[in-house]
């Protein structure tokens, strides 16, 4: 018997299943018929909203990134009254890209492979904005170059956490909640 397409925002729901199914297994298993048939309706439902499992994957990388986004942007606003050090609230939004990455290692891999989504530039420009406010006065070329330096150090270090590539030789006597600092030390400058 033929499943019915009828499901109040299959689109959203399919968005959601996939987001789930690639933190919970990675993305090269994802299957637009398991996502139907999980959500109830035809296999051929999916493709009223997703031309192809790219086209949903892409979907979700571009979801991670308005998660990514918040999670900075939360980090930021709550990291204290507005009155403290903008370097110091930007070194509490700096650990939240770190932890978005560890703590959704599957769907940061996502996010950075195959073509920029459209949130990958919204999540930079809230970055740069950041940075912005934590360099008051300073020219718009410092705040972009700053902004990639920090970015590419934030990103390195995660990617290497998630790829196993940090060995505990490499850290000696290091903990890696001091490595981390020691990141942030050259991304920001010295915490004051």
């Amino acid at each position: 018997m033929a499943r019915p397409y009828h499901h109040g925002d299959l689109r959203a729901a399919l968005l959601d299943a996939a987001l789930r199914a690639v933190e919970a297994g990675g993305h090269a298993t994802l299957s637009l018929r398991e996502l139907a048939q999980g959500l109830g309706v035809s296999h051929a439902a999916p493709y009223r909203h997703f031309a192809n499992r790219d086209a949903l994957l892409a979907a979700v990388a571009n979801a991670g990134f308005a998660r990514l986004a918040e999670a900075w942007l939360a980090a930021w606003q709550g990291s204290g009254p507005k009155a403290a050090a903008p370097a110091a609230r930007l070194r509490v939004a700096a650990r939240a890209y770190i932890g978005f990455a560890t703590e959704r290692p599957a769907l940061f891999r996502l996010m950075f492979q195959g073509p920029a989504p459209p949130g990958a530039e919204a999540a930079f420009a809230g970055l740069q904005a950041t940075v912005a406010a934590a360099l008051p006065g300073a020219a718009e070329a410092v705040v972009k170059a700053r902004t990639i330096a920090m970015w590419s150090a934030l990103h390195g270090f995660a990617w290497l956490c998630l790829e196993g590539r940090i060995r505990p030789a490499m850290l000696g006597p290091l903990p890696p909640a001091a490595m981390l600092e020691a990141v942030l030390d050259t991304a920001l400058g010295p915490a004051e």
